[in-house]
This record gives structure tokens, sequence and C-alpha cells, in this order.
């Protein structure tokens, strides 16, 4: 199966997505909206910005593997 790099993230506080790359070597604990200026954290138990607030989860979690220690 192919790894996805692409996700739609969507804003928790305005709803705006928009399409984000995703890093392949590192966890993005933090994302700024670009509409409202929110900063958004992972939530409780995901490791990265992308499995809490994205369409596709992060690169490792689609590869069945650990991600970021967890």
């Amino acid at each position: 199966m192919e790894t996805i790099l692409k996700s739609i993230l969507t804003c928790p506080n305005c709803n705006v997505s928009k399409k984000e790359t995703m890093p392949t070597n590192a966890c993005q604990f933090f994302h700024e909206c670009a509409s409202c200026g929110t900063v958004v954290k992972p939530l409780e138990g995901d490791c990265c910005v992308f499995c809490s607030y994205g369409s596709v989860p992060c690169p490792p979690i689609q590869q069945a593997q650990s991600c970021c220690g967890k």
C-alpha cells in the first residue's frame, strides 16, 4: 500500500480546511490555522495534528508503525 503524504487539516476552531504535506521524518505537534490563527495540538491519545484533525493519518500510522515513541 502506498503511503499518502497529503492530508486535509480542518481547524477545530473555525472549520477551515487546507491541504498540507505531512512530514515523513517527524511528528507535527502544532499547526497554526492560516485563517483564524489558532494553534492546534493533537488530541489526547493521538501522536500528531494529522491524526487528530487530518483527513489521512500520519505516514508512520498508515504503515502500522509506532509514531514518535507512541
